[in-house]
């Protein structure tokens, strides 16, 4: 079964920087959609940043340029490398695969298109 199993979050200040690890098991992740989904308290899940099926990427307005999404396809790891940070990026950090080949994620993906890691919390510090 995919397992996905987030690292790296923590505490940091404002304008500091955290990299975040997704070490993916289970099934070959060619020809799927890989990414980051965060959380931010009494909010609903939002997209942060993905790998399209097709190997491309994806993020959303409000980290572009500050964040990096990449992966070691030896490793079956991807990483977010998250700079600048800003207390509004206070969230849990999940980790998601999508369920079938041949979809990307973006805003909008419901729950059930994915697998979810358990998350790792990130807050940052004004």
């Amino acid at each position: 079964q995919v397992q996905l199993v987030e690292s790296g979050g923590g505490l940091v200040q404002a304008g500091g920087s955290l990299r975040l690890s997704c070490a993916a098991s289970g099934r070959t992740f060619s020809g799927y959609a890989m990414g980051w989904f965060r959380q931010a308290p009494g909010k609903e899940r939002d997209f942060v940043a993905a790998f399209n099926w097709s190997g491309g990427t994806t993020y959303a307005e409000s980290v572009k340029g500050r964040f990096t999404i990449s992966r070691d396809n030896t490793r079956n790891t991807m990483y977010l490398q998250m700079n600048s940070l800003k207390p509004e990026d206070t969230a849990v950090y999940y980790c998601a695969t999508s369920r079938v080949p041949y979809y990307n994620f973006g805003v909008g993906t419901s729950d059930g298109r994915a697998y979810w890691g358990k998350g790792t919390l990130v807050t940052v510090s004004s």
